[in-house]
């Protein structure tokens, strides 16, 4: 799996943004967002009962994730038209603010190192990547397991300062002096 410190993957994936069928889908790449920050997360499956709540909570703090300068990106090894489909039928789905990339070939999976041995599927897996394309935050949790968005906005908050920060820092607090 790639870790803190590696080069995040170069992709060209199909992505669902709305739910018109006619302006449903665009091209996502390394290049769309150069120069901020990113936060993608893998889901390992649409129509589930874990993932629309970890979707909707990143949905409901895009705008604090825009305010750092930083995209969500939201990925799985379903189709686009499975993600349309699954926008369209789930509530809490409908105005999704973020992009949901198809990994359906699971090559950014692959080269990750995140598609689940047993499953086939990607795993719960989120990464935040900096300006330069730089791993800079991974997490990998269990596919029964949902991850927490405002832990992921505060880490990336730390990782921001550009400085040493203690456990359970929060935005605005002090960070540490070296002595």
């Amino acid at each position: 799996m790639l870790t803190v410190g590696d080069q995040f993957p170069h992709f060209n994936l199909t992505a669902t943004v709305t739910n018109e069928v006619s302006s449903a889908f665009t091209q996502i790449d390394n290049k769309t967002h150069a120069g901020k920050w990113l936060v993608v997360f893998f889901w390992p499956k649409d129509f589930t009962f874990v993932c629309p709540t970890e979707i909707a909570e990143f949905g409901k703090l895009n705008g604090e994730f825009l305010d750092r300068d930083t995209q969500v990106l939201g990925a799985s090894v379903d189709s686009e038209f499975v993600h349309l489909a699954w926008r369209q039928h789930k509530a809490e789905l409908n105005d999704l603010p973020f992009p949901m990339l198809a990994d359906i070939k699971r090559e950014l999976s692959s080269h990750l190192g995140i598609l689940d041995k047993n499953e086939g599927v990607s795993q719960r897996a989120t990464f935040i990547v900096d300006p330069q394309g730089i791993i800079r935050f991974v997490m990998v949790t269990d596919l029964n397991v949902g991850r927490n968005p405002k832990e992921v906005l505060r880490i990336l908050d730390a990782l921001q300062t550009d400085e040493l920060c203690p456990c359970n820092w929060q935005k605005g607090e002090a960070t540490l002096e070296l002595a």
